[in-house]
């Protein structure tokens, strides 16, 4: 396995694995996603209020990923489906994400393809099933 989370690590950023939950920043007023403790933007400590994002974006750039590139999280789902798509996903909201893309195939694709948020499972550790987010094309 690849980067161990924790069930309460888990459980903490339920709201930004399936809900996209994000944060307002109080300094400059953009949005940062995953929360962090200071803006990514301005730098500023501030504070931050919840922001909602849409779940929509557009593809940044892609890239198929083989079996053998796959990190360990993911080696089973390379192993019975070949390779993946992965994209930088830019939200309408302004933050970039990295994540899969799923019912599509490599040559539906193209930068500036708008997409949508789905929650999907991603794998298992301790037993517990993890979801998480994922794109398709919208």
């Amino acid at each position: 396995m690849g980067a161990h989370v924790s069930v309460p690590m888990y459980q903490r950023s339920v709201g930004q694995r399936y809900r996209l939950l994000g944060q307002r920043c109080r300094g400059c007023g953009r949005v940062n996603f995953p929360p962090a403790g200071a803006c990514m933007y301005c730098g500023s400590r501030d504070g931050f209020d919840e922001a909602q994002l849409s779940g929509r974006g557009k593809i940044y750039t892609f890239t198929e990923i083989a079996p053998g590139g796959a990190p360990p999280e993911f080696a089973r789902q390379a192993a019975l489906t070949g390779s993946y798509i992965v994209a930088i996903v830019e939200l309408a909201e302004g933050p970039r994400v990295v994540a899969q893309l799923v019912d599509c195939t490599f040559s539906d694709l193209q930068v500036g393809k708008e997409v949508m948020m789905v929650v999907r499972r991603i794998y298992v550790e301790e037993g517990v099933v993890r979801y998480g987010y994922k794109f398709r094309l919208a």
